[in-house]
């Protein structure tokens, strides 16, 4: 098992160095792309934004764009084991050399900007801005981009999406983006532009859907229409139950077969051109680590997945008892600003030992059943995991799936697989 593969530094350096309430600069983001001689005007994108499932997404419509020939690149956060795999060419993540040299060509032209004045250049906007410098440098026919937790206000919005890919809205980070799931929902729509040509959503609640068409009214002066891809409607043309993932992640990569075929007829190609044996095996070797996957420690089974409300952490109990005889234990690591409650109603009976973060931004104060056991997650080790018991569920944020994935030495270098050598 190896660490994990940090960032170059100018990645993080300013997020880790913000003031108490710094907040992220989109002008000197935008200043900065123009220095790098404005990539995203470069290469289309696609864009994905959300509030769970953007991952999925992303990697389901990198998957379709890359069976149809294109040449793709894909941005994503967070990652598991190597910041490495935020940024991939055709599935695979990019070598540590190629991260550096974007990494000096980031920090050169950030060091011909004027001093900064409020507001922090933050990780997810850098790795965007790489992930296009990549994509010019190996002449890459389309970006598929995944925001950080925003739209209108993320760095995505500044590189001109040409079609946008939007999950379902529920209430995160409320107070932050918008004090209700209406307004989030508006926020992440506003991510268009007058580049936008096409956006596809999942189903919304009444509410949230009328904010979301306004928002896109507004952002392309009533230019494009929502096209709604609903997963359960059985229409033709959707990706196929049998290459769908298991799980609340179906969904998700519905939406994003449904864009990337959007994003084809954008580019002026027949999305029903091509092999189709090609295009389902392509599909078919989508990997999507620390949703619902299956791993090995020892003689110890484990899945790993990143289930943070009621409904996912009832989902992953379901898969594990249609795949195991039993579950023996339960890791679950679930800061406070999370579905504690709904996660240890579905966990009654269950044996389970409740895992900490070392990030001084997440809280784990939360009272917690007395005959749980309690770890620090830093103290895991693969024979500690074992330990448990032959089958273990691992559920929580995404950074504790990280820690486990690493715990299993899990292969998380391919997102899927061309055939490509």
């Amino acid at each position: 098992m190896s660490d994990f593969e940090p960032a170059p530094g100018v990645f993080t350096e300013e997020w880790e160095a913000r003031a108490p309430g710094e907040r992220r600069s989109l002008p000197r983001m935008a200043a900065l792309l123009r220095g790098l001689g404005d990539p995203q005007d470069a290469v289309p994108v696609l864009g994905v934004v959300g509030s769970k499932g953007k991952g999925t997404t992303a990697a389901f419509a990198s998957a379709r764009l890359a069976a149809a020939g294109l040449r793709v690149v894909t941005v994503t956060g967070p990652s598991h084991r190597s910041h490495r795999e935020r940024i991939r060419v055709d599935g695979r993540a990019v070598s540590g050399g190629r991260l550096e040299a974007l990494a000096a060509r980031i920090s050169a032209a950030r060091g011909r900007l004027p001093a900064a004045d409020g507001g922090y250049l933050g990780p997810n906007g850098l790795f965007l801005a790489a992930g296009l410098l990549e994509a010019v440098r190996i002449g890459a026919d389309a970006c598929v981009l995944e925001a950080g937790m925003g739209g209108r206000r993320d760095e995505l919005s500044l590189t001109g999406p040409r079609v946008v890919a939007m999950g379902a809205v529920f209430a995160e980070h409320i107070g932050v983006l918008g004090d209700t799931p209406a307004e989030i929902a508006a926020e992440k729509a506003g991510v268009c532009g007058p580049r936008t040509e096409a956006f596809v959503h999942l189903p919304q609640e009444p509410e949230t859907a009328g904010s979301m068409r306004a928002a896109l009214r507004e952002a392309c002066a009533g230019r494009v229409a929502p096209e709604q891809v609903d997963p359960a409607s059985g229409a033709s043309g959707l990706l196929a139950p049998e290459l769908r993932p298991a799980g609340l992640s179906a969904s998700s990569a519905v939406l994003g077969h449904a864009a990337a075929e959007r994003m084809l007829r954008a580019l002026g190609r027949d999305p029903s051109a091509g092999d189709p044996a090609r295009t389902a095996a392509v599909l078919g070797s989508v990997r999507l680590p620390g949703r619902l996957s299956h791993h090995r420690i020892g003689t110890a089974r484990l899945i790993v997945d990143s289930a943070i409300d009621r409904t996912g952490v009832r989902t992953a109990l379901a898969h594990a008892r249609e795949h195991w005889p039993r579950i023996d234990h339960v890791l679950l690591c679930l800061p406070d600003h999370k579905d504690v409650p709904g996660a240890i109603a579905e966990l009654a009976g269950l044996p389970v030992t409740a895992a900490d973060l070392p990030l001084a931004h997440l809280r784990f104060a939360r009272e917690l059943p007395p005959h749980w056991h309690r770890v620090h997650s830093t103290d895991l080790t693969p024979a500690s995991v074992a330990a448990l018991g032959d089958h273990v569920l691992a559920l929580g944020t995404v950074y504790f799936a990280a820690r486990l994935l690493a715990l299993a030495d899990a292969d998380t270098e391919l997102m899927f697989d061309t055939g490509a050598r």
